[in-house]
Order: C-alpha cells, then structure tokens, then sequence
C-alpha cells in the first residue's frame, strides 16, 4: 500500500473507476461524469489538479481530489457550481488506508488543507479528520450554506403539491390559466436528443434574465452533454409563441433530482414561468423517474422553502498542519517530484 499522487485525469488507473461509481450513487458530484467534464471545461488557467490517491498494486483504495494553491494551501478540487465534496474511501481496511493518505500528504507541502462544501454526516470525512488530527493537524468545521431537500417517501405528485402552501398552488393554477389565455405555451424536455437546441434556448433565456449572461457556458454545455450519455439531463425549456422564456437545468442520477441551474425571461414575469416550469419538472420527476429526494442544492433563498420540506447544512472543514516539524520540502513541484518519480518507475521498468 502507498501514497500516489497523479497530476492528470487520464494518469487515474482504470480501478479507480469502482470507487467513483460507488460514490456517485450518493451524489452525482462524485461521479466520474461530473469530474471528467470539471476538468475539462471548468478550470481556470492558474489552475492545477492533484489527485492524491492510496493503492495496492493496480487497486486505487483512495481518492481525494485536492487543487494546489499558494504553495502549502490545499483545497478540495471543484468548481463554482460544485454543491458537495467528499474523500473517496473503500470498503475496507479503511483505518490503515486513511493512516497511508495522512502519511502522504505529510510528505506535501500540505500545511492547510479546506475541504468543502462537505455534508454533515459524511463519514469518510469524519474519518479522514480524526487520522489528521492524530497526525498533528488541527481540524475545524465552519458553515458554508443551507441545503434545502424533499423525499418524496413515496408520495405522487397530487400528493406533493396538496402539501405546498395553498398560495403556491392558486398562484401556479392562475398563472398557467392566464399564460395559457393570453398566449399560448409548451414545455418542452431535452434529455439528450436534439440538446443543442435545448442549450441555445437556455443561453437565450439566460441572457435575457436577470442573471444577464452564463459566464461557465462552456462548463454548462459539457456537463449537459455528459450527463446525456447515460440518460441523468433533465433540461426544461418553456415556449411562449416559440419564443424560450423560461429554463431549468436539472439532473437525475441513482433516484435523486438535482435543481441545479433556473433562469426566466423577465419580459414575461407577470406570468410566473419559473414556477410553472418548476411545477412541470417536479410532476416529471416524481411521477415519472420515481425519485426518492429532490435537490434544490446551494442557497437558502425563500421561495425555495415553499417547494422543499427540509433543511440541512454545508460545512468546510478547515485543517492546518500545527506539528513542530514537518520533515517535508516546502516547494510543491520538489515534494511531489519523489511521489510521482516513483509512480513513473512502476510503469516504465
């Protein structure tokens, strides 16, 4: 078993593949899809990637995706649209894999490590934390943002909308009465087939809404086009005289609906058409994929309450090395020199 650390995706041994599969069945920002496409199309120039990983022989028992900044500062890799992250931890053995990463990254200039945004109750990193602590970092939790869920526990959609307050279901009921009367409108769902019209419409929408413009366009049309592959893109357009006026960007993954990206037309805001474009989407995902728990992600915005039943909380956990003598090179290239050095002596002789 040792410490390896990889500065590129296509450097992970194919093993690793089991261990973003297992973790992107708990969130679709552990997946393999979501990093390929991070790496691709959401990292800026002065960006760089370090894959810090523990295997034994071909297996890949460990991986935590980090991005090196200013020299010995560590934070989780991820992007603006990241809403969690995670260490990837096998099955077993998991108290003498986790004393071998600590190990490792003790050997890396890696004085402050931030992870986040971090769910509560992940245990893998409440592991990883208390083999930091044991090796002389000092570890802290500090609140990033608020989580808004609901599981559906089985229920219909008729059964989830006779619970959203009363007001929420006159005001859509009234409003696709009215934008029905006065104009006319469809929804229309791209999931995979004839998708860059679907991303047309939606940088249509976007420009034209208060958000102004999608500054990650790039990262948004490679994360549409590879969740299509395996069916996850649920992207909603609204039409009103075949003009777009609404959008929404969710995904479905391993019986989870993620609410990740909305945006209307304010021309047409009298008529509501982010609600109605919600409502439509939660009919979908609820009577259609069957899910289990709808996402509504990053945010504590209030309108988001009326849709959702629960809150939970987003933490960072912030660790800084406080051991007197760390015994590592303080330059980043000349530390993870020795690391890679020996990974590239097991391939080539």
């Amino acid at each position: 078993m040792e410490f390896v650390c990889y500065t590129a995706w296509d450097e992970l041994p194919e093993s690793a593949n089991a261990l973003f599969e297992t973790a992107g069945k708990k969130s679709i920002f552990f997946s393999k899809l979501w990093f390929e496409n991070l790496l691709k199309t959401g990292l800026s120039k002065d960006e760089t990637t370090l894959l810090a990983c523990v295997i034994d022989k071909d297996e890949v028992l460990a991986v935590l995706p980090l991005s090196p900044r200013d020299g010995e500062n560590y934070q989780s890799l991820k992007h603006l649209y990241t809403s969690l992250s995670t260490l990837l931890l096998g099955e077993s053995r998991r108290d003498e894999i986790l004393a071998c990463l600590v190990e490792g990254l003790r050997q890396l200039p890696a004085r402050s490590l931030q992870l986040d945004p971090i769910a509560e109750d992940d245990t893998n990193l409440d592991r990883l934390q208390l083999a930091l602590e044991s090796s002389g970092y000092a570890c802290h939790r500090y609140f990033r943002f608020h989580n808004w869920i609901h599981k559906t526990r089985g229920e219909s959609y008729s059964d989830y909308m006779a619970a959203r307050p009363s007001r929420v279901r006159n005001t859509i009921a009234r409003k696709k009465r009215k934008l029905e009367r006065e104009h006319g409108y469809q929804v229309r769902l791209f999931t995979g087939d004839n998708l860059q019209q679907g991303l047309t419409d939606y940088n249509a929408v976007y420009t034209a809404s208060w958000k102004a413009n999608e500054v990650f366009e790039g990262f948004i049309k490679g994360l549409a086009e590879h969740l299509s592959k395996p069916g996850w893109l649920r992207l909603a357009i609204l039409y009103v005289e075949n003009k777009p006026v609404a959008a929404q960007f969710w995904f479905v993954a391993h019986g989870k609906a993620s609410i990740f990206k909305l945006a209307y037309d304010e021309a047409w805001k009298q008529y509501s058409p982010g609600s109605i474009l919600i409502a439509y989407l939660m009919e979908y995902v609820i009577d259609t994929d069957k899910v289990e728990e709808i996402d509504f992600l990053t945010g504590d915005d209030a309108y988001k309450q009326d849709w959702m039943s629960e809150r939970r909380q987003r933490w960072r956990m912030s660790c800084i090395d406080n051991s007197p003598s760390r015994g590592r090179d303080t330059n980043l290239l000349t530390a993870t020199w020795g690391v890679l050095k020996r990974l590239k002596e097991k391939v080539y002789n």
